[in-house]
C-alpha cells in the first residue's frame, strides 16, 4: 500500500465495530469523530485513542452508549480511503471508555482507548506443554486459537535450528500466551506484532525476523527546499547502546564450559550503513551454560542482533506532503540530511493523526552504522 499515492486527494475515514464480527457503524458515529491517534511500533502492541462528540441528544449519548455499543472488548477497526483505494490502520479492541462533560455546547467527548488484537492474547494465563516441538511450531500451535478473529500467521523458522529432545527437556509455558509467543521472539532475535489488513477483519501475526530486506518506500526528503517532505527529523547515535554479549556453555558430557564465538548479526539484522558502529559493552548472559547449545547459541545471537541498532531517527510529516503513507516496521530511505545520516532506515513506529482535514505522522526510524550503502536512494 505505501506505493498508493496520496497527493493532494481528500482522505477517507472508515470505521467498524462489533463483538467479535464488525460491520460499518451508523453514519452519525463516523460524523462525530473528531480525532483518532494510532501507533504501531515494531515488536510492540499498536494502540489507538478515537475522541467523539457527545452531543447531548446525539445517537451515541441517547442509545449507543448506555447499550453497551463502546465497552471494553469490542472491536473496533478502523481504515482510510485515498482515492478509493481503502488501508487498515488498526484492528483492535476497546480497553477503556472516558467521558468529559461540560457545560458548554458541543465541548463534551467520549474517549476510548485501546490495543490490538494481540490483547486476546493477554487476557488469560495458561500453563501447558509442547513436547518436541521447535520454538516455531510451539508459536503455530499458540496463533490456532485466535483463528476466529482473522488472524493468520506468519511465522518464520529459527536461524539456528533448536531440534527438541523431549528425552532431555519438555518446553513448558506459563503464563499468558502473548507473554509465552514473545520471550521465545526474544530468545531467537525476532520481533512478534500483529499487521492489521490488507481487508478488514484480517490480520497477520508475523513472527520472525525485522523487514530489513526487500523494496523500499519513498523518501523522506528534508532540507531540500521545495522538495522536503518532512517537516523535521532529528537523528542521534548512542554509542553505549550496542553491547558485544558472550556466553558460556556446558557440555554435559564432560563438565567442560566453552565461551561460545561471537556470531554474525547479518542474518537478523543485513546492515543498511555502510560504517558499522563498535559495541563499547561487554556483557555477559546469565542462563546459558545449562541450556542446549543450539538455544545458547540463539539468545547470543538475538541479545548481540537486538542491541546493533544505535543511529535513530524521529520527526513528523503531513501525509498530503510526503503524498504517500508512511508504513511501520519497513524500510525508507532519507535524503538530504547529511552524508552520515542519508541511506535507508527501519521504520521502528509510525503514529498516525487524523482530524478533519488533517493526517499527520509522527514516525522513528532506526539503523546500526553511519552512511548510506549505496549512492542510491529510492525518492
Amino acid at each position: 500500500m505505501f506505493d498508493v499515492p496520496v497527493g493532494q486527494g481528500p482522505v477517507h475515514l472508515t470505521l467498524r465495530m462489533g463483538p467479535k464480527l464488525t460491520r460499518p457503524v451508523p453514519a452519525e458515529v463516523t460524523e462525530a469523530l473528531l480525532s483518532a491517534q494510532i501507533t504501531a511500533t515494531a515488536g510492540e502492541r499498536s494502540g489507538f485513542q478515537l475522541a467523539f462528540d457527545l452531543t447531548k441528544n446525539g445517537l451515541i449519548n441517547r442509545a449507543l452508549l448506555p447499550e453497551g455499543f463502546f465497552d471494553p472488548k469490542t472491536r473496533i477497526i478502523v481504515s482510510v480511503s485515498v482515492k478509493g483505494t481503502a488501508d487498515v490502520l488498526l484492528d483492535g479492541l476497546i480497553v477503556r471508555q472516558e467521558v468529559g462533560a461540560s457545560n458548554q455546547p458541543g465541548h463534551s467527548t467520549l474517549t476510548v482507548t485501546g490495543e490490538d488484537l494481540s490483547l486476546l492474547m493477554d487476557l488469560e494465563e495458561r500453563t501447558d506443554r509442547y513436547p518436541n516441538l521447535p520454538p516455531s511450531d510451539r508459536v503455530l500451535a499458540i496463533l490456532r486459537r485466535y483463528s476466529d478473529y482473522g488472524i493468520r500467521p506468519d511465522v518464520y523458522k529459527e536461524k539456528v535450528a533448536q531440534p527438541p529432545h523431549q528425552d532431555l527437556r519438555v518446553h513448558y509455558q506459563t503464563g499468558t500466551d502473548l507473554q509465552y509467543v514473545t520471550e521465545l521472539a526474544r530468545a531467537n532475535g525476532y520481533t512478534f506484532y500483529l499487521e492489521p489488513g490488507p481487508t478488514p477483519g484480517r490480520s497477520s501475526a508475523r513472527w520472525g525476523p525485522e523487514i530489513r530486506l526487500g523494496i523500499r518506500q519513498h523518501a523522506l526528503n528534508v532540507n531540500m527546499d521545495n522538495n522536503s517532505t518532512v517537516d523535521q527529523l532529528t537523528f542521534s547515535y548512542d554509542g553505549t547502546a550496542r553491547e558485544e554479549p558472550q556466553a558460556r556453555w556446558q557440555d554435559p558430557g564432560t563438565r567442560v564450559s566453552t565461551l561460545l564465538p561471537q556470531p554474525p548479526i547479518s542474518p537478523l539484522r543485513p546492515p543498511l550503513g555502510r560504517r558499522p558502529t563498535p559495541a563499547l559493552k561487554r556483557r555477559t548472559l546469565s542462563g546459558t551454560a545449562k541450556q542446549q547449545r543450539e538455544q545458547a547459541e540463539a539468545e547470543l545471537l538475538a541479545r548481540a542482533a537486538v542491541s546493533a541498532d544505535v543511529i535513530s531517527g524521529s520527526g513528523s510529516l503531513d501525509v498530503n506532503r510526503h503524498g504517500y503513507i508512511l508504513q511501520p516496521r519497513q524500510l525508507v530511505g532519507v535524503r538530504g540530511a547529511g552524508r552520515a545520516y542519508d541511506g535507508d532506515y527501519y521504520v521502528k513506529s509510525v503514529t498516525h493523526t487524523l482530524r478533519p482535514g488533517s493526517y499527520q505522522q509522527n514516525f522513528t526510524v532506526s539503523r546500526e552504522g553511519l552512511e548510506a550503502r549505496s549512492a542510491y536512494v529510492r525518492p
